[in-house]
């Protein structure tokens, strides 16, 4: 199993529509997937239908420090209100499961912060055996504040992976709070923690030359952050793909079997090389002994 936790210390920068919509498409890939909504402005709860609601949720699972199945929900996008084109199903060998958020706003930071195991509650929880033998990865969405979510999503995850948006004063920002972001988590080391690596995705570009200028630009500045952070080489352009796959309540590979869909595919592979050459929509196949590597890999 591995973890990724989609970070950024700003809001609004498509953290969540990342999320979903990498998670929908390992899910129609073949693999378990399990979202975890960890933000205390629940867009991952909302973002696709819900077949059925669990009685509890991200709450029960930080303060027990286990996820049982009773803070597991499922998602049915046969339920959504669009349909999509072709009216494809999801891959039946893959799943797409979801920990809704239903923690009032402040609540559940405020429960978290006297404790001194506060940035490992979510890295106990998914040490429960039912997370392991039924899920291939799991999604983590987070709150752009700093606080300890935030920091619990960090060091639970094996991959971080941060949407940066392109334009020059966004990323210096990104920079910046990266850096505070890393410093300040990595004094969990003291403890036998390490801190996992960072891969940043230049997001919503725009196709003009000045926007190339600036993700050029944006690739030089995070070069600052050595091997604390790298930058991917997909970059995903704005479309109005996204939006519409939100509104629709689909993944976005449904929405756009064109650009969109290529351009997922093109990021899903860089990240686990191993299902390179694998299309969601294809024969119904289970990958999830093609990945073993990719994930041993990214958890050693």
């Amino acid at each position: 199993m591995i973890v990724y936790s989609v970070v950024s210390t700003k809001g609004g920068v498509g953290k969540t529509t990342l999320n979903a919509n990498l998670g929908a498409l390992l899910a129609d890939l073949g693999m378990r997937v399990l979202l975890i909504d960890a933000d205390v402005q629940p867009s991952l709860s909302r973002y696709f239908p819900i077949g059925r609601l669990a009685p509890h949720g991200l709450t029960q699972m930080i303060k027990q420090g286990a996820l049982t199945a009773d803070c597991i929900s499922t998602i049915d996008l046969a339920l959504a209100p669009i349909a999509p084109r072709g009216k494809p199903r999801l891959n039946p060998n893959g799943c797409l499961d979801l920990v809704v958020s239903d923690a009032p706003e402040g609540t559940l930071q405020d429960w978290l912060a006297p404790r001194m195991d506060s940035a490992l509650r979510i890295k106990l929880a998914l040490r429960s055996p039912l997370i392991s033998e039924h899920y291939d990865v799991v999604m983590i969405d987070t709150q752009g504040a700093v606080g300890h979510l935030q920091d619990a999503a960090v060091l639970a995850a094996d991959r971080l992976l941060s949407p940066v948006p392109p334009d020059i004063l966004s990323a210096r920002e990104f920079l910046d709070g990266t850096q505070k972001l890393l410093d300040r988590v990595e004094t969990a080391s003291a403890f036998g923690f390490s801190v996992p690596a960072m891969q940043a995705i230049l997001y919503r570009q725009e196709n003009t030359r000045d926007a190339r200028e600036i993700v050029k630009a944006i690739r030089d500045e995070y070069r600052k952050l050595k091997c604390r952070v790298s930058v991917l080489d997909t970059v995903v352009p704005h479309a109005v793909a996204y939006k519409s796959a939100a509104t629709a309540q689909l993944p976005v590979h449904w929405i756009d079997p064109a650009r969109a869909r290529e351009t997922m595919h093109t990021l899903l592979w860089e990240l686990i090389p191993s299902l390179a050459g694998n299309h969601a929509g294809g024969p119904a196949t289970d990958l999830r002994a093609e990945v073993g590597d990719d994930i041993q890999d990214a958890t050693a």
